[in-house]
Order: C-alpha cells, then structure tokens, then sequence
C-alpha cells in the first residue's frame, strides 16, 4: 500500500479501523495531537544524556504507538492495559524516591533534552484535554483516558531524572 492514498485531498481520512472520517474530527485530533507527543518525546529522547531516561522514552513512545491506535478505534479492545499504566506509576513512584524534595517551580531550558521534555509534558496536557472532549461526544476507553493522564507526570520526573546533576541558576 502506498503512503499516498489522496484520500486526504477531500478533507477525509481513515480511522485504525478502515471507517472513513472527516480529517478534523476531534478523533483524528486527538490521535494526532498523541503523534505530535510522540515525536517531541523522540527529540528529547536524541538530546538525553541519561541512559535509563532514553529507554524509558523510547519504551514509551512504542506504548503511545498502541494509544494512538486505540484513539483510531472505535469499539475496539484496548491496547493500552492496566499493568502499562501500573509499570508508568511505579517507574514514577521509583524516581521520585531517588531525587531531591522540589522546592521551587522549575524554569525548563537548562538543556535541550529537558527542554524538549517540557514541551512533550505540556503537548501531552493538549492530547489530554482531546480526549476528554472526545469522551464526552464517543466512545473513549477509560485505561486511555487514565494512561494519559499519567503521561505529563511521567515526562516531568524524566525531566527532573535527567537533569539530576545539572545546577539550577
């Protein structure tokens, strides 16, 4: 199949499921407002300089590969499961153990990893908000809804993980 389809061409497009949508449905919205997120975290994942932060990242990215399937599906069993979403909270949980109470707001841009990583965590909080106006007017799974929730809370400890050693002006 090419990747030219010119299906696009008149405004339409097709979900995971070969039913043909409108190009600017909030479904397609929020699946590629997941993409976007996914690239951002593909750019900061080039500028780590943690190992453990770009396996994470790059473990994530794949599992947002399967939320953006979900999110291109209508009435579909869930890629996204319970223990993903458990694995991304205990990671969290761990992290947060082995760094340094915060005591202030954290300005981002000491680096270009954890830069980039801020702008996946706020591109994450856009996809969200998608896809709770989408839940209000389909069919969204709830383990999506909470998957992603999860997803600004993990790309800011990732954020913290990887700039550990770096001081703060």
């Amino acid at each position: 199949m090419s990747v030219t389809t010119k299906t696009g061409d008149k405004g339409q497009t097709r979900l995971f499921t070969g039913e043909p949508i409108a190009k600017d449905d909030l479904r397609v919205e929020t699946y590629g407002t997941i993409d976007q997120l996914t690239s951002t975290i593909g750019m900061a994942r080039a500028f780590s300089e943690n190992e453990r932060v770009k396996g994470l990242l790059l473990d994530l990215q794949k599992e947002l590969g399967l939320l953006m399937a979900d999110y291109a599906s209508r009435g579909q069993k869930p890629m996204i499961t319970e223990e993903m979403l458990q694995k991304i909270e205990a990671e969290i949980a761990d992290i947060e153990t082995s760094l340094p109470p915060l005591t202030k707001f954290l300005v981002p841009g000491e680096t270009k990893a954890e830069a980039f990583l801020d702008f996946a965590r706020t591109t994450a909080r856009v996809a969200e908000r998608r896809a709770w106006s989408l839940s209000r007017r389909g069919t969204v799974e709830d383990i999506d809804l909470r998957y992603l929730n999860r997803i600004s809370d993990y790309l800011f400890i990732l954020m913290r993980l990887e700039n550990e050693d770096i001081p703060r002006r």
